[in-house]
C-alpha cells in the first residue's frame, strides 16, 4: 500500500463526482489524496461504467487531480463482482473496494454491506474475486467492528489475514449504533494487533487534527463526515456552494433532484450554529432560490 495518507470516505448521495470537482482545490488543501466512490451496485447485467460515478476513458479519472479515484461495489454475487472488477480494470482504473458495512437494515437483512459479516463463506468468496480481478494489492474492503457486537469482525481476521489486500478500513462501531454513540477505540487497537493487512481507520477523525487519543497506529485515516463540517464552517463556503447549484443543474434534469443533492449535504450541517436556522428554511424549500439560504 502507498504510504500513509488521508482517503476521502465515500458518502451516498454527497461525496460524488460532482462534488469532487466542485470542492477539489478545498480536498486537497487538506490533504486528501484518494477518494473512495459511494458504493456501485454488483449485481448480474449492470454495466458500472453506466454509472455517473465512473467515466470509461481514462483522461476522465479523478487521477488527473491528483486524486486517486477508487470504486467501491456493494453486493454478495462474486460472479458479479468479477464482471464489474473487469470492466472497470479495463477502463483503466487500478484499485476497487468492496462495501462491507454499510449500517442500514434494509441492505445489511439481504446480507449486503455489514450484513455480509453474518456469512463468512460468502465473505472469503468475494474477497478471493477481489484479489484475483483486481490483483494482490489492488482490492480493499471497508467494514464495521460488527453488526450488534465490537468483536464480531475480531472472529473474521484470521480468515481476513489469509488474503493480500491493499488495506481494510475499519469504522469503530456496530451497524446497529449506524453513527450514533462513541467508536470503539479499544477493540479497534486489538483488530490492529491481529491484522496482517494495512489497516485504515474510519469513524469520528477530526479535522485539521486527523489523531484521536488512544487510536491504533493506522497506515492511513477514511474521513467522511468531518470533513463535511469542515466544510460548512469555511468561510467561502457560499461560493463553493453556487457553483455546486451550477454544476448540479448542468448535470441533472430539473430544479428537483438538485434541490435534493443540496439537501443531502445541508443536512449535515444542521448543527453547527451558523447552519441550524437556516437548515430550518432550507429543508422545507420547494425552489432554488427558497434554497439558497446563504
Amino acid at each position: 500500500m502507498d504510504e500513509r495518507h488521508l482517503i476521502l470516505a465515500p458518502l451516498r448521495g454527497v461525496t460524488i463526482r460532482c462534488f469532487r470537482a466542485v470542492f477539489a482545490d478545498v480536498i486537497r488543501e487538506v490533504g486528501f489524496t484518494e477518494a473512495v466512490t459511494p458504493f456501485i451496485t454488483a449485481n448480474p447485467g449492470l454495466d458500472p461504467l453506466k454509472d455517473r460515478e465512473l467515466k470509461t476513458s481514462g483522461d476522465n479519472l479523478d487521477e488527473r487531480d491528483g486524486l486517486r479515484l477508487t470504486p467501491q461495489f456493494i453486493g454478495k454475487d462474486p460472479a458479479a463482482l468479477r464482471f464489474c472488477l473487469e470492466r472497470i480494470k479495463s477502463a483503466g482504473y487500478e484499485t476497487a473496494d468492496l462495501n462491507c458495512g454499510c449500517p442500514f437494515p434494509m441492505v445489511r437483512n439481504k446480507g449486503r454491506g455489514s450484513g455480509i459479516l453474518r456469512t463468512p463463506d460468502v465473505l472469503r468468496r468475494m474477497m478471493e474475486v477481489g484479489c484475483e480481478a483486481m490483483g494482490p494489492g489492488k482490492f480493499s474492503v471497508k467494514t464495521r467492528l460488527g453488526v450488534t457486537r465490537t468483536d464480531e469482525l475480531l472472529k473474521l481476521i484470521p480468515m481476513i489475514n489469509e488474503f493480500p489486500l491493499r488495506f481494510l478500513t475499519v469504522h469503530a462501531r456496530t451497524a446497529e449504533q449506524m453513527y450514533e454513540g462513541k467508536c470503539d477505540l479499544e477493540m479497534m487497537c486489538e483488530v490492529a494487533k491481529q491484522c496482517k493487512v494495512p489497516l485504515v481507520l474510519n469513524g469520528d477523525i477530526p479535522l485539521p487534527d486527523t489523531q484521536q487519543p488512544n487510536s491504533p497506529n493506522t497506515s492511513s485515516l477514511m474521513i467522511g463526515r468531518p470533513f463535511l463540517r469542515y466544510l460548512g464552517e469555511r468561510e467561502d463556503i457560499g461560493e463553493l456552494l453556487d457553483r455546486y447549484v451550477a454544476a448540479s443543474v448542468v448535470e441533472l434534469c430539473g430544479e428537483r433532484p438538485v434541490i435534493g443533492r443540496l439537501k443531502e449535504l445541508l443536512a449535515y450541517w444542521k448543527d453547527l450554529p451558523r447552519w441550524n436556522r437556516r437548515w430550518q428554511v432550507a429543508k422545507l424549500a420547494r425552489s432554488l432560490s427558497e434554497l439558497k439560504v446563504w
